[in-house]
């Protein structure tokens, strides 16, 4: 039951929307992606641990994906918004079918802590 994860230089955890740098090989030309969301999950342990972060596409669709953490194809790892210390669970799963402002709630928690 992972809360933190660390690639390179990055920190993040469980509620923090993040940005994910992608390089992907389409044939002679590489390009990178960028997956941009919130993270409600870490799993596993050590060379092992996987993250899981969704967003909310175009016409209110759910969008997840699962990124090895340890994955050369990672480039880098943004934290755009801290929410780790507004969290109560280990995986965020229940925000699937919250309403945005529910979600913001975890955001305004992790600011009421700080201070």
């Amino acid at each position: 039951m992972a809360l933190i994860a660390k690639h390179n230089d990055a920190i993040f955890g469980v509620g923090d929307a993040v940005k994910v740098c992608q390089q992907i090989k389409e044939g002679e030309k590489i390009r990178t992606t960028v997956f941009e969301g919130m993270v409600i999950g870490i799993k596993g342990r050590d060379v092992n641990k996987s993250f899981t972060v969704r967003r909310i596409g175009v016409q209110k669709v759910g969008i997840e994906r699962i990124f090895p953490l340890f994955n050369p194809t990672i480039t880098k790892i943004n934290v755009v918004r801290k929410g780790t210390k507004g969290v109560r669970h280990a995986k965020l799963y229940y925000t699937r079918s919250e309403i945005k402002k529910d979600i913001e709630k975890i955001y305004s928690r992790a600011l009421k802590r700080k201070s």
